[in-house]
């Protein structure tokens, strides 16, 4: 039974109608760029997330570029984040001019080890760039409590997490600043590229509103340079559509985890594998559901053959890209990262997964591992 690693046609079939009614609205306006669409999404979000402000932008990628550019960071400035994360974290800071310092992560999270943060902070940092990796939120209490004491500005990469929380709080709603994508594999997905800043800063939301169209304000008058990122009517309208399902498809999601824990157990490989760790009392929402793999990309390969889905983020942590060779890491400099990207391989997990999908997966890994 093929099983693939994401099944977006199973997700928008059932929503179909109430997605093509929202774009027949745009289409009836004829308002393509901004307007009530976004301005309803932005709202919709803001509530969603716990927070006072939402401004809607291109992409999650350059939700964290205009982050940045609001705070001010740029050349000599230095940012904190970890190196086990998508490319868009670490690019935005280098884009403004900033370097990137790497903080490890934890390794049963992957988000980054509050205890390894102090020690990286100088005299020169200006933020703080926490990700919220696979759909589960970073330690925020212990990150803000040191960010606070030191004065520096948190900028959430919540990319994979709408609706994760942690200590009763929703990502994106710790820091300065909180980051959404809704690329279409998100847990809530756009038609293609968008993104979502939130904050319950007014001043800060308002100078990512400047940004977000050239930095005009009012239109034709320029006190900074801001950028094209703004998130198209089109896209707000379908993640309006989509938003009132999306804590059914994280239950699924949730769900689904809990079987593949469960038939793990049952295969005897719970103590082969390292599956997912789930933070007490936080909600975790499976943008993936990620396990730690002895023969790593044997196993792909071989699920591959069977043709079940299966994807490796990420096989290479930011300190060893080519890109950053300018920062003198060396393989060794952050051991936990280098060995999750060595080990870790994410499952099919989408909420229209069935059982007896989930079933074929584990019974093909555990041929893996007789």
């Amino acid at each position: 039974m093929p099983v693939p690693l994401l099944d977006l046609k199973a997700e928008f079939d059932p929503i179909a109608d109430e997605v093509r009614a929202a774009i027949e609205r745009v289409l009836q306006t004829q308002r393509f760029i901004l307007g009530p669409e976004v301005q309803a999404l932005e709202q919709e979000i803001a509530e969603y997330a716990g927070a006072a402000q939402a401004v809607g932008l291109s992409s999650g990628s350059d939700a964290l570029l205009v982050s940045l550019m609001a705070l001010g960071i740029g050349p000599g400035a230095e940012v904190l984040t970890t190196p086990y994360t998508f490319f868009a974290t670490v690019g935005a800071i280098a884009r403004v001019g900033a370097r990137p310092v790497f903080v490890d992560i934890d390794p049963q999270t992957y988000n980054m080890d509050p205890a390894l943060l102090e020690s990286a902070i100088t005299e020169r940092t200006r933020a703080m760039i926490p990700i919220h990796l696979y759909g589960q939120c970073a330690d925020m209490p212990a990150i803000m409590e040191l960010a606070n004491r030191h004065g520096i500005p948190v900028i959430e990469d919540a990319a994979q997490a709408i609706g994760s929380e942690i200590a009763g709080q929703r990502a994106g709603s710790f820091g300065a600043l909180g980051c959404f994508s809704f690329f279409p594999s998100k847990n809530l997905g756009a038609l293609g590229d968008g993104g979502m800043v939130v904050s319950d800063d007014e001043a800060l939301a308002g100078k990512v509103r400047v940004l977000r169209a050239h930095g005009g304000q009012p239109k034709y008058h320029h006190r900074v340079i801001g950028g094209n990122f703004r998130l198209d009517a089109l896209h707000a309208a379908v993640l309006r559509a989509k938003l009132p399902h999306l804590d059914g498809w994280t239950a699924a999601r949730q769900g689904n985890a809990a079987t593949y824990d469960r038939l793990f157990a049952e295969a005897g490989l719970a103590d082969t594998l390292t599956l997912p760790h789930r933070v007490p009392g936080a909600r975790h929402i499976f943008n993936q559901y990620v396990i730690r793999a002895p023969r790593r990309d044997e196993l792909k390969q071989h699920l591959a053959e069977r043709r079940i889905g299966s994807e490796i983020y990420y096989p290479v942590p930011m300190h060893l890209q080519d890109c950053f060779a300018d920062l003198e890491h060396r393989p060794g400099d952050f051991p936990v990262s280098e060995q999750a990207a060595r080990e870790t391989l994410a499952l099919p997990v989408y909420p229209s997964l069935g059982k007896t999908q989930q079933a074929e997966v584990v019974s093909a890994i555990k041929e893996f591992y007789p």
